[in-house]
């Protein structure tokens, strides 16, 4: 038997007072019985009673369980670290509402079908910034998703590559963990970054999984600022296009997978049955308490004790004659 809690040294002190004071009285019972040439048995029955239920009671207060106290939990699943493009080409209305608007539906799709995996987040645009850490608490992911805009980070392009590098240091900080990882990159492909080979060729040496999710369309669409439309230094409105070719290029130097969302188009489905493939594993151990309190029975029995003490009267001094 193990117990929830422990005595302090103050609850000694007053448990050793009380017992001081108790085997005083019986002492003095015991004393008085002989002067009056009696015998005091009644008062040894009681001190047994007593001392069984008050020992109970202390039973029951530290909090008995049997058992393990701790067992190890065990949760398999994936890493996945969300590259979400914020650049302002992810405002073009060529995927209704807009392209970044729809991207955040489908992460809300895409989280609830994935419950138990961990998920990071990292926005970019010109530069890339890790939003959210690898994490379990997914309502969490979720909010910081749905409040995404194109004005969180500065645009003067598009550096996808900055992004992948930035996963790729953020999933292979603790390289002892044997977990699948996972790169989800959404974007529209305009890129002005310039993507290393090494970069790539990491992701393939490590087994990390990119899959690349191209939104919008090839025909383009039309870029919204304030109650126009975006414009060149020509003043020429500025329509953005799907970079589907150099996506696919890159998803197949990475051994990774290419999948497309626009109005037609809507592979957010494939996007999770090509994830739930992927090997689940070890993602986190941890012990936690799985004890029961089971001091009710010592209470019961402490109670019950108590009362064949109130209800059972004995005389305390047995005259022999």
């Amino acid at each position: 038997m193990n117990f929830n809690y422990e005595l302090t040294p103050v609850e000694y002190i007053f448990i050793g007072i009380f017992l001081l004071f108790y085997a005083l009285y019986i002492g003095r019972t015991i004393l008085v019985a002989k002067a009056l040439g009696t015998t005091a048995r009644a008062v040894v029955i009681k001190f047994f009673l007593r001392t069984t239920y008050f020992g109970l009671m202390i039973v029951a207060l530290l909090g008995p369980f049997f058992g393990e106290p701790e067992r190890d939990i065990i949760a398999e699943g994936k890493d996945i670290m969300v590259l979400v493009d914020v650049s302002k080409s992810m405002d073009a209305g060529d995927v209704q509402p807009s392209r970044l608007e729809k991207v955040k539906f489908e992460l809300q799709r895409l989280i609830s079908s994935l419950q138990e995996n961990r998920f990071g987040l990292i926005i970019f645009s010109s530069s890339s910034f890790l939003q959210v850490p690898l994490t379990f608490d997914l309502n969490a992911f979720e909010l910081f998703t749905q409040t995404l805009t194109t004005s969180q980070v500065s645009s003067t392009g598009t550096d996808i590559c900055s992004a992948l590098d930035l996963s790729l240091e953020k999933l292979l900080q603790n390289r002892t963990v044997n977990t699948s990882k996972i790169i989800l990159l959404l974007t529209d492909g305009e890129n002005f970054g310039v993507c290393e080979r090494k970069t790539l060729a990491s992701i393939r040496q490590f087994d990390l999984k990119l899959m690349i999710v191209g939104v919008g369309t090839n025909g383009g669409g039309r870029i919204r600022q304030n109650n126009g439309w975006v414009k060149d230094e020509n003043g020429e409105i500025v329509t953005t296009r799907l970079n589907s070719n150099y996506l696919r290029e890159m998803a197949t130097a990475a051994n990774g997978k290419y999948f497309e969302i626009n109005n037609q188009t809507n592979a957010i489905a494939d996007v999770v049955s090509a994830i739930n493939s992927v090997e689940n594993r070890l993602i986190d151990s941890r012990k936690v308490a799985v004890v029961s309190n089971k001091y009710r029975y010592f209470l019961m029995a402490a109670l019950i004790l108590i009362a064949l003490d109130v209800l059972v009267t004995v005389p305390t001094f047995h005259v022999s004659i």
